[in-house]
């Protein structure tokens, strides 16, 4: 038996050092300029910190979500491969025999040869941006690949360290994406909503129409095949842009449920259109964020179609803005939030964005849009249930939004029926005002930020153009206007 070991042992040692020869003798048409600069590119992980950085500017808030699970994924395989790999084998470097003198790097690497880790780190790099922004994966695979194949051209690895490597980083990938859904799946844990008992089961999906809006954040084929899986009898409507909001009129003016497939935004307006024809939701997150979803307790099209499948859902509450300057007569005008109303900085920032994104792109018009905000916004003078403010925000939260700092807030429930209202003083500068906010928490007093909970807020006198954001929605505000809570006003799908 120990025969056979060494035989097999040599055998793939053989076939290592014959590949190895066989790329070190053969010519590369423009590898000698291209390979060995792109492996010293990627020491240290520097090529992969700048395309993070550059894909954090220039992408989507998904292909931001997907640069950071990349850049994790990195970290754990880089740590894995130099505290585990390297000093569990020892496998001595490469012979450079017949490796060209051009192509060896200036200063040999002093480590051992298995497994690469500048295999394992572009694999893993790759691995976790393509699990969460395919488009940004497919675009950075061929560097990955050629930063693993430079490690063998170069004579620092053998094709089986490279292999090793790559294997190691994309477990690793996987490994991150894995610790990334269960952090998502340990905050969305179910309310304390009021059970629906009269929301039908609908054990083939006939009677729900899904409309689909094909701009959403995320990849829709695999979501989509599992709505089609255990729903065979769903319709689903595929749209976007203008169309979306009267296919969801449409939709619910003849299913028994309406579905949603989308961000919080394109949540909203399903809800919106659920309400007014008076049937049940069912939400399919298929946004960037999700907030609604995963403060629900919904995590992908599984949990909702579960709960189609068995009829289960819950009553949430709604929070609604009413016009009261005369130009929402016979309800026109009105309009509903799921998550959270503001006016002052956070429109204001969100206004800009919109408006320059089209032209330079979604981060840096993010970050335009905030330096615009910091430095030359001026607070909004308002009446707030009778008295004269002057304020940088004014928040009202569909229910209370747990939790201190900066970062976002979970709520414990969405059938509390109360506004969580916030203020932010007007006075000083914006930045540190809103930062002191944020660290303040939620129904904390201080000099700057007041907090509380109420039913009804009446806000008048607004100056005209000013904007508000309802659900990530932009829209001018009314001079005079009332926020409210409607308790238990829809029925949402969620498993128990």
């Amino acid at each position: 038996m120990a025969d056979q070991k060494l035989t097999w042992r040599g055998t793939l040692a053989a076939w290592d050092r014959r590949l190895f020869d066989f790329v070190a003798q053969r010519h590369w048409p423009g590898g000698e300029r291209v390979l060995p600069a792109l492996g010293r590119a990627a020491n240290h992980g520097v090529l992969w910190g700048a395309t993070a950085a550059a894909i954090t500017v220039v992408g989507s808030a998904r292909a931001r979500k997907g640069a950071l699970t990349a850049a994790a994924s990195l970290a754990l395989a880089s740590a894995t491969i130099n505290t585990v790999g390297k000093w569990s084998v020892r496998r001595p470097r490469p012979l450079l025999e017949g490796v060209p003198v051009a192509r060896l790097p200036a200063v040999q690497p002093w480590t051992t040869s298995f497994p690469s880790g500048h295999s394992a780190s572009a694999a893993a790099f790759t691995a976790g941006l393509a699990l969460e922004s395919p488009g940004w994966g497919a675009a950075v695979a061929p560097v990955a690949a050629s930063v693993a194949f430079s490690r063998v051209y170069t004579g620092v690895h053998y094709p089986s360290d490279v292999l090793a490597g790559a294997a190691l980083g994309v477990a690793a990938g996987f490994a991150v994406r894995g610790l990334v859904r269960r952090a998502e799946r340990a905050r969305a844990v179910p309310g304390a909503e009021r059970p629906a008992a009269d929301a039908p089961a609908l054990p083939d999906g006939a009677g729900l129409t899904v409309v689909v809006n094909t701009a959403s954040g995320t990849p829709r084929g695999a979501g989509l095949a599992v709505l089609r899986e255990l729903l065979p009898q769903a319709e689903v409507v595929e749209c976007a842009g203008d169309e979306v909001e009267a296919a969801m009129t449409e939709a619910a003016a003849r299913a028994k449920v309406l579905g949603v497939y989308g961000g919080d935004g394109t949540i909203n307006t399903a809800a919106t259109a659920a309400l007014r024809a008076g049937v049940p939701l069912a939400v399919f997150p298929g946004g960037t964020l999700n907030h609604f979803a995963l403060d629900l307790g919904l995590i992908g099209p599984e949990d909702t179609c579960r709960a189609l499948l068995a009829g289960q859902a819950v009553r949430v509450s709604l929070g609604r803005i009413t016009p009261a300057d005369g130009s929402g007569q016979s309800g026109q005008g009105v309009r509903y939030f799921l998550n959270n109303f503001s006016i002052g900085a956070y429109p204001e920032l969100l206004r800009h964005r919109l408006r320059w994104a089209p032209r330079i792109g979604g981060g840096p018009a993010a970050v335009l849009a905030a330096w615009r905000v910091l430095r030359a916004e001026r607070p909004v003078r308002m009446t707030l249930a009778g008295r004269p403010r002057s304020a940088w925000l004014l928040f009202a939260g569909n229910g209370t939004y747990q939790g201190t700092g900066p970062t976002p807030r979970r709520r414990a429930g969405l059938g509390e029926g109360l506004l969580d209202l916030r203020i932010v003083h007007g006075g000083g500068r914006p930045g540190p005002r809103l930062l002191a906010a944020a660290f303040a928490g939620p129904l904390s007093r201080s000099p700057v930020h007041v907090a509380t909970r109420l039913r009804r807020l009446r806000v008048a006198d607004v100056p005209p153009g000013t904007p508000l954001a309802y659900d990530g929605e932009y829209a001018q505000a009314p001079t005079a206007l009332t926020l409210d809570a409607l308790p238990d006003a829809l029925t949402v799908y969620r498993p128990r």
